[in-house]
């Protein structure tokens, strides 16, 4: 039998988002600093600090509306490039799922399938271009599979982005010089698949 989830499993999930990402905020801007604005790190920590606390106000009674208010929470709240990617990763993904109750592994990679695709045509984007669609896009592919190997497939994807020349993005200025340098939106997207893995192994589902 497919386990399912409902809004409170994704409410939690964005909750370890937002944990991990304070967490490690000063290190995204490490990563930031040396390629782009040096405030990737700042700038996600008030913002998923905000769909944490919109969301314990009013909890949205879908996985759907869970993802649609917190991507449209962070596209008000953070600055930069990474409100709109995230917001646009979320909204979209959210919009996708519609006004299901529950939802399954598989259904969540094609709605957030549907989130990278956006995210993609926003900012123009392809895996290799050293951006969080390096992460994104195996994370989603491998989500199918299981949590636990999202989780391996994105800390791959922000790893490969090492060696890698930037051809978007602020980082894109540097030309040779992003090479050696880890991407940070890459970075902080693996953070989203690590803590969706360790909030459903927390629930007893595989992680």
């Amino acid at each position: 039998m497919t386990e399912t989830f409902g809004a409170e499993f994704l409410v939690r999930w964005l909750a370890a988002v937002a944990g991990s990402v304070d967490r490690e905020a000063d290190r995204l801007t490490e990563l930031d600093s040396a390629i782009g604005d040096a405030d990737h790190g700042a700038n996600l920590k008030r913002g998923f600090a905000a769909v944490t606390e919109t969301l314990a106000k009013e909890p949205p009674g879908t996985p759907g509306a869970v993802l649609t208010t917190a991507g449209r929470q962070l596209i008000s709240t953070v600055g930069g490039a990474s409100g709109p990617l995230y917001g646009t990763l979320l909204r979209r993904a959210g919009k996708a799922l519609g006004d299901d109750g529950r939802i399954g592994r598989e259904r969540l990679a094609e709605a957030l399938g549907a989130g990278v695709a956006a995210v993609s045509q926003l900012g123009g984007a392809r895996v290799g271009d050293k951006t969080m669609l390096d992460a994104l896009v195996p994370a989603v592919a491998a989500l199918p599979e299981s949590f636990a190997a999202a989780r391996t497939a994105a800390e791959e994807g922000a790893l490969a982005t090492v060696p890698l020349r930037a051809r978007k993005g602020r980082a894109s200025y540097l030309g040779e010089r992003s090479v050696g340098h880890q991407d940070p939106g890459a970075t902080s997207s693996a953070l989203l698949f690590a803590a969706l893995a360790a909030t459903a192994a927390a629930e007893g589902e595989e992680g």
